[in-house]
């Protein structure tokens, strides 16, 4: 049973029979959708730098510790994610994201900027954690003839966040005055309490929606032994205590940290990335607005892949589509050193598809957890892997920046090809560490009639 007591508890949100399957997407959809703002956070760095009179680097503080946070509670929360059921799991983090909204508000309007801080990135990021993994077990039950396209449904909301945020944030800063040279550090305070206020009424919806299949629900016409007969599909449960003891869990860490790194890099420097590839081939004005496109050309693509190559990967596997992410990634990146300069449809095309494996590698590891370790505690399992997010986003803004930074004195796209050949490694080593996963051998299963037990307890 949930330890979880009344409205908010596992118990309470059973379907009923004939209750739609189809309406647990828009439930994680409204999470996720919400959440994914954190992709645009750089609509606010300009407002505050001016109107805090603080620092670049500072102004990147929050998100980079949300993304942090994001990992670790994700990590630390996510057997209790599990055993106290999606309502519980999706109205803490809407709670907790909406207080980093409110408690940054205040710190604006007090000219604190360390409660931005903690508030946005601290008490924020454990939303964003939380939020990130509460729907993702839950789909995959719900869906587990499509356990791929379920979950790229929900991630692709992670990802197409910030197409809805970044021009709603930046309009809401105009309307207050806190843009231009000299923002009015009340018209922020104002945009961050609204974006709490909205996020507060987008997310509820969420966790009043979210429903649990019952213990013997199954969808129509689906034969669970023709999916188990695959070989990379697990017929046994793995409790997350026991996953992290495999090498499967630390293969997939390095393949999802490796598919992440390749990815970010170019995410996080897009736009001077582009600026600098064809610097010589445009007006100044043209090319600043071309670089702005491009950084939404990827986002979309970011949120598409998500989607797509999650979906297909039902069709062709988990291993066979990470293939494609690593394998095909490194071959694009190589194009982009050595023929992207100049060549805009080259450049396009690799950096496009650069980006949709980038953001099919999030949604695509839910489902390749559940084929390896089952459903039973694949919440908590997904939640302990996302540390390699954290590692991620840390390790590929360091090697492009850096070594961008070391290479000023060089102008062009030469400037980023020892970055671009080091993601190139990093993506074989992904690839290598994706050829060794194997079926997870009977020692580390758990005992069929206990597992069993449990999850019906807990649904």
């Amino acid at each position: 049973m949930s330890g979880t007591p009344g409205f908010l508890s596992r118990e309470r949100i059973v379907a009923p029979p004939g209750w739609s399957r189809w309406l647990v997407p828009p439930a994680a959809l409204s999470i996720h959708l919400a959440i994914g703002q954190v992709y645009a956070w750089s609509a606010f760095k300009g407002s505050l730098e001016k109107g805090l009179d603080i620092s670049g680097v500072l102004s990147a503080l929050p998100f980079t510790l949300g993304i942090v946070m994001l990992g670790i509670s994700a990590a630390v929360f996510g057997t209790k994610v599990d055993t106290n059921g999606p309502r519980w799991a999706m109205a803490v983090a809407s709670a907790c994201f909406v207080t980093g909204f409110l408690v940054s508000a205040l710190g604006i309007w007090l000219g604190q900027y360390w409660l931005v801080v903690v508030g946005y990135g601290g008490i924020g990021g454990i939303g964003l954690g939380i939020g990130y993994i509460s729907p993702v077990s839950t789909l995959i039950k719900w869906f587990p003839d499509r356990p791929g396209l379920a979950t790229g449904i929900a991630i692709m909301g992670f990802g197409g966040g910030a197409l809805i945020a970044n021009p709603w944030t930046a309009s809401m800063l105009s309307a207050f005055g806190a843009t231009g040279n000299d923002p009015n550090p009340n018209g922020i305070a104002l945009a961050f309490l609204i974006h709490g206020v909205v996020y507060a009424v987008f997310m509820t919806m969420g966790w009043l929606l979210i429903r649990v299949p019952a213990a013997d629900w199954k969808p129509a016409g689906w034969d669970p032994a023709k999916q188990k007969a695959r070989a990379m599909v697990s017929t046994a449960s793995v409790s997350a205590a026991n996953a992290v003891k495999t090498p499967q869990f630390w293969l997939l860490w390095i393949v999802l940290c490796f598919n992440v790194t390749a990815g970010i890099g170019i995410l996080e420097k897009a736009n001077p990335i582009y600026q600098d590839f064809f610097r010589d081939a445009s007006p100044a004005q043209t090319l600043t607005a071309a670089a702005t496109a491009f950084v939404s050309i990827l986002s979309l693509a970011n949120m598409l892949g998500r989607f797509v190559w999650s979906t297909v990967s039902d069709l062709i596997g988990r291993k066979n589509i990470y293939r494609l992410y690593l394998g095909v990634g490194a071959l694009l990146y190589l194009a982009l050193t050595f023929i992207g300069e100049g060549n805009k449809a080259v450049f396009l095309i690799c950096t496009m598809l650069i980006l949709s494996f980038y953001g099919a590698g999030f949604s695509t590891i839910p489902a390749y957890l559940r084929d390896l370790f089952g459903t039973y505690q694949v919440g908590a399992i997904h939640g302990r892997l996302l540390t390699a997010w954290s590692t991620a986003g840390v390790l590929g803004p360091i090697i492009v920046n850096a070594i961008a930074d070391a290479r000023s004195d060089v102008a062009g796209p030469s400037k980023y090809t020892p970055a671009f050949l080091v993601m190139i490694v990093l993506l074989v080593l992904g690839f290598v560490a994706n050829e060794l996963v194997r079926p997870v051998a009977d020692k580390w299963h758990e005992p069929e009639r206990a597992a069993r037990s449990e999850e019906e307890a807990r649904r």
